[in-house]
């Protein structure tokens, strides 16, 4: 007997159909002789539904708090009765369990926690006694605090990955709205290809890019662990995208195209609308300058990503460092540096909220020459400007003006040769 975890997100339960659709699916896979776990996420568009009264009640946009985790674990917790109740209704037994009762224990950083312990004790003994475990995702709970935290948007891919590694799980299935992982976010690049396998380390990347298919501490979580993971829609029966482990040999890919034997040059076009760019004009150029601003960062549980510093055009003993960020802590990194401004020595801060990052991401990148010239000769050609780049040894970033990315993702992915014959099917889901 197997044991299977899958992981259904909000568009898959976002109406009373689309429950009674993923029952019958999780119902199916109990009867096929398998231990199922199930992790859902909020319906539809509770989450954001849930920011914006919020927003509504405070007159700004909430940040990072004990109640507002409080308020948004709400959603995760409606879903997973529903779908227990659906479940049960076709004579299967079904249980549900929030985070915390799952055995998901975190540190105390509220809106973006860490799992620190997974005690999944109850689960395996609800599954033992011939149940179907369903479990909140996006949830955990802080034992020193006892308090409710949320572990991040994207946060029930992790608590799916995580379960399933500490059950030992033989597969963690993660069913969305799209056939698996595409070679660019179908809703902007109609013509995208879907990808029967993608490595983890592209996965990774792809991941901590924009691509939205999958949270980047789940495949984070599932290379540590050395997890399969199996991207489906729950709208069809297509197979759906393999990410594969770092050790494939020890899996059965059954129904799929065999790996092959090398990587395509280009996996894949990500774009991310939820940056924002923080430039310290100004800095005195001095050893340690650099380190007491992100020391401060560091401090307030800003995580950046692109980092560039340049010696002023105008004076030779100062620099400038420009950096992106999430724009829900651009705020938070604009105040830290503001309130330090006598300590740090800069002249000003200018910040932007109207970028757009656009990666290409692809394994084989590292052993063909001229991926770089291509890239940048696709975004000339449709007249996009370049603010910042950074590189890895299989990606290319670039900031861009927002208005501008679209267009610059389907150019680069036309570019690449990327583009599939037909149209990409997207079953479910706003994007928002």
């Amino acid at each position: 007997m197997s044991l299977i975890v899958q992981k259904f997100g909000g568009s898959s339960v976002a109406n009373a159909d689309g429950i009674k659709r993923v029952a019958r699916r999780i119902v199916d896979t109990q009867k096929a002789g398998n231990d199922v776990v199930v992790v859902v996420s909020a319906m539809g568009d509770t989450t954001d539904d849930l920011l914006d009264v919020a927003e509504e009640v405070t007159g700004r946009a909430p940040g990072p708090s004990r109640e507002l985790d409080m308020l948004l674990t709400a959603g995760e917790r409606i879903s997973m009765s529903v779908l227990a109740m659906a479940v049960n209704s076709l004579g299967a037994k079904a249980q549900s369990f929030t985070g915390s009762q799952a055995g998901m224990i975190t540190d105390g950083v509220h809106g973006s926690a860490r799992l620190v312990e997974v005690n999944p004790n109850r689960i395996q003994t609800s599954i033992s006694q011939g149940n179907i475990a369903i479990v909140a995702g996006f949830q955990g709970m802080n034992r020193q605090t006892g308090d409710i935290t949320t572990l991040g948007r994207g946060g029930s891919d992790t608590t799916a990955v995580a379960l399933a590694a500490a059950m030992d799980a033989d597969v963690c299935e993660i069913y969305t709205d799209v056939d698996g992982v595409y070679s660019a976010d179908p809703r902007v690049v109609p013509s995208a290809r879907k990808l029967d396998t993608v490595t983890s380390e592209e996965m990774l990347e792809l991941a901590a890019n924009g691509a939205k298919i999958l949270h980047l501490r789940s495949v984070e979580y599932a290379r540590r662990f050395n997890l399969k993971l199996h991207v489906r829609s729950s709208f069809s029966q297509n197979e759906g995208t393999i990410v594969i482990p770092d050790n494939p040999e020890e899996f059965e890919f059954e129904n799929l195209k065999e790996i092959p034997l090398e990587q395509p040059l280009i996996s894949g076009v990500t774009h991310d609308r939820s940056q924002a760019k923080v430039t310290v004009v100004g800095v005195p150029d001095v050893p340690g300058s650099a380190a007491k601003v992100f020391g401060l960062l560091n401090e307030s549980n800003v995580n950046l990503d692109m980092i560039v510093q340049n010696i002023s055009t105008d004076r030779s003993d100062v620099t400038d460092i420009s950096f992106t960020c999430d724009q829900a802590q651009g705020g938070k990194a604009v105040e830290v540096l503001t309130n330090h401004k006598a300590e740090l020595g800069f002249e000003e801060i200018k910040y932007n909220d109207s970028i757009g990052k656009l990666s290409l991401v692809g394994a084989g990148m590292k052993a063909n020459p001229g991926v770089s010239f291509a890239f940048f000769d696709a975004l000339r050609a449709a007249g996009v400007n370049i603010e910042m780049i950074s590189t890895s040894e299989i990606r290319i970033s670039v900031i861009t003006d927002i208005d501008h990315l679209d267009e610059a993702v389907r150019a680069v992915h036309t570019a690449f040769g990327l583009d599939a014959e037909q149209e990409a099917t997207v079953y479910g889901g706003t994007g928002r």
